[in-house]
């Protein structure tokens, strides 16, 4: 075998690889009908802190067991007492709810502003460019919690949260390199 063959050998074999292990997703998880009280469920179960993946990550809560008509918020609490409040939403009459984080440009704020600790801003077309000029929330296990805001409901699960793998550092580096995320540093 020659070295170009090797080369397009070794490319394709990690391009399989990538893509094998990237295919490989947990099962999402599901609310338990059997159960009659206050509870919720995120998936992901994880998440990642690359900028370009989690922005384009959606996050969906879902809940049951609430008062039909009440309004609840989503808490995020971990390491080093961190707290952040990343949405809300109404009970439906079914005492459900569903909120999924990254579908509209208010979400993707959120989830930039709460979780990266970033903005966003438009550039000279008017694009969304995320602003990085802090450290995103600490890595580690997060309780999710669940406060309902006319009753005294409330509902956890946990999610852990990651730092950036390898690609996501690449995707970050090319967002920088095209303008879509852009480093600010602080005095």
């Amino acid at each position: 075998m020659n070295s170009s063959k090797k080369m397009r050998f070794w490319s394709l074999m990690v391009l399989v690889s990538f893509l094998i292990v990237s295919g490989c997703s947990n099962t999402p998880k599901t609310l338990d009908r059997t159960v009659t009280g206050p509870q919720v469920i995120i998936n992901p179960g994880s998440i990642r802190l690359g900028v370009a993946k989690l922005m384009d990550t959606i996050i969906v809560f879902e809940g049951s067991g609430f008062k039909p008509g009440d309004s609840m918020f989503i808490t995020l609490i971990g390491p080093n007492e961190t707290k952040a409040i990343v949405a809300e939403g109404p009970i439906k009459p079914d005492g459900t709810f569903r909120v999924e984080l990254g579908k509209s440009s208010i979400n993707k704020l959120t989830k930039a502003m709460e979780i990266l600790r970033a903005d966003i801003v438009p550039n000279e077309k008017f694009e969304p460019v995320v602003v990085i000029s802090q450290p995103p929330i600490p890595k580690g296990v997060y309780t999710v919690k669940v406060t309902s805001m006319l009753s005294p409901l409330t509902a956890e699960t946990k999610l852990e949260v990651k730092g950036p793998s390898i690609i996501d550092s690449v995707m970050d580096w090319i967002g920088g390199l095209t303008g879509k995320i852009k480093h600010k540093k602080t005095k």
